[in-house]
């Protein structure tokens, strides 16, 4: 049974108690809202008042280490809860059927012929200009783990590939280049992958990357037919498979004369047309939205029916104005038909950062917005697979919703 502490106004604590109890839900202590510090012993979710006064890093950081999860409630501004990677917070009157639900909202349903969530190859891609493919490639690989799906990091770009030089990874070591050769002989499996992958050590777990060609004249390498093999291979080996792809495809290649030679940008279209899922990154400044508008007809038309999730990256407003969220909105709107937009913040701290020490953001500035975002991007993107969350956080799943997914294994067994 999953326990709880309540720290809501006096006006609303005791019944909201009393509802939660008859939900089945065990309330340790109603505290003040302010009096939420030292956590009980045991308690599981901590059901607070979403505000500056109440939400403090000491807060989130004594619930992280004890694996207790936070459910907010009332009005708050979203900066706020996005600083600290929490979910939408409830209404402030909210019953307790509706807390209980979001208590147990990370509990998948289980049956006793229910298949495990499929495996997924996701695609990152941008247009030229650097709006932060590789980086984004990283973090989302590093917070799917996070999830608890084992992850793996491709490195397909055959024009600057840099996933090794920014994780601080060797770039003699075989990688994809040798999958994909192995890929041509039908020898490529699980083993094999394993055996030419490099263990990332992450704050989420370990990842496996696939480190991209050392020189760019190495492009041949990664031939269309070699890579859609890998990538094929990459979903018995991974569960999530991030592959990191160049801007450019193919279209020039094909006014060439010698038609039946390699071209150097069929690796991203090969990833693209394997991809199960894109994530396609613009930078937030009218040139870097131009040239996404311009590539994103050709991406659709080359990838349809595959799901596309648009990010705009390095949002701020010094290049769009003080509004360039809504500048951004109704450009891709009125231009390119896109509605359905994820933000990230520009955050040079955490950037510098990573480059500096050659390591994934969240390891670093675990606290950035920028890697907030990208966690609620992976949170989003990964329930379209997987109804599980961050395990032993006040972002996820808490122990005692772990406890509650036991119950229920238990009772249908």
């Amino acid at each position: 049974m999953t326990s709880v502490i309540v720290a809501v106004p006096e006006a609303r604590a005791r019944g909201l108690a009393d509802e939660l109890e008859m939900e089945r839900i065990t309330v340790v202590s109603v505290v003040p809202p302010n009096r939420v510090l030292p956590l009980p012993e045991g308690v599981d979710a901590a059901i607070v008042v979403a505000t500056r006064a109440v939400l403090t890093s000491e807060l989130v950081a004594e619930c992280d280490r004890a694996g207790v999860r936070i459910i907010p409630l009332g009005d708050s501004d979203s900066r706020l809860l996005g600083r600290y990677g929490l979910t939408t917070a409830l209404p402030a009157d909210a019953n307790g059927w509706e807390v209980a639900a979001a208590l147990t909202a990370d509990i998948p349903h289980i049956t006793g012929h229910e298949a495990s969530p499929p495996h997924r190859v996701t695609v990152v891609w941008g247009p030229s200009g650097a709006p932060g493919r590789s980086t984004i490639a990283i973090q989302l690989a590093v917070e799917l783990t996070r999830t608890g799906r084992r992850a793996a990091l491709v490195d397909a770009d055959t024009v600057a590939p840099s996933l090794a030089l920014l994780l601080g990874l060797s770039d003699d070591a075989p990688g994809i280049a040798a999958a994909c050769r192995r890929a041509e002989l039908g020898a490529l499996d699980s083993a094999e992958l394993t055996r030419l992958a490099t263990i990332l050590a992450t704050s989420a777990g370990e990842i496996e990357v696939l480190g991209g060609i050392n020189r760019p004249g190495r492009w041949p390498e990664l031939g269309a037919s070699r890579l859609q093999t890998t990538l094929r291979a990459c979903r018995s080996w991974a569960e999530e498979t991030v592959v990191d792809v160049a801007s450019a495809f193919d279209a020039d290649d094909e006014a060439t004369y010698d038609l039946a030679g390699p071209r150097r940008h069929a690796a991203t279209v090969a990833a693209l047309q394997e991809a199960d899922a894109i994530i396609a990154v613009a930078s937030a400044d009218p040139l870097g939205i131009s040239r996404f508008v311009r590539e994103h007809a050709e991406l659709r038309r080359l990838t349809a029916p595959t799901p596309i999730t648009v990010v705009v990256n390095r949002v701020r407003p010094g290049p769009l104005g003080i509004d360039a969220r809504g500048q951004i909105r109704r450009t891709l709107e009125r231009f390119a038909g896109i509605t359905d937009i994820a933000f990230l913040p520009f955050d040079q701290r955490a950037a510098d950062s990573a480059l500096l020490h050659a390591r994934p953001m969240a390891d670093l500035t675990p606290r950035s917005t920028l890697v907030a975002g990208v966690r609620r991007i992976a949170e989003t993107y990964s329930s379209a697979t997987s109804h599980t969350s961050t395990g032993g956080s006040s972002r996820g799943s808490s122990r005692g919703a772990r406890r509650l997914l036991r119950a229920r294994e238990a009772r249908g067994a």
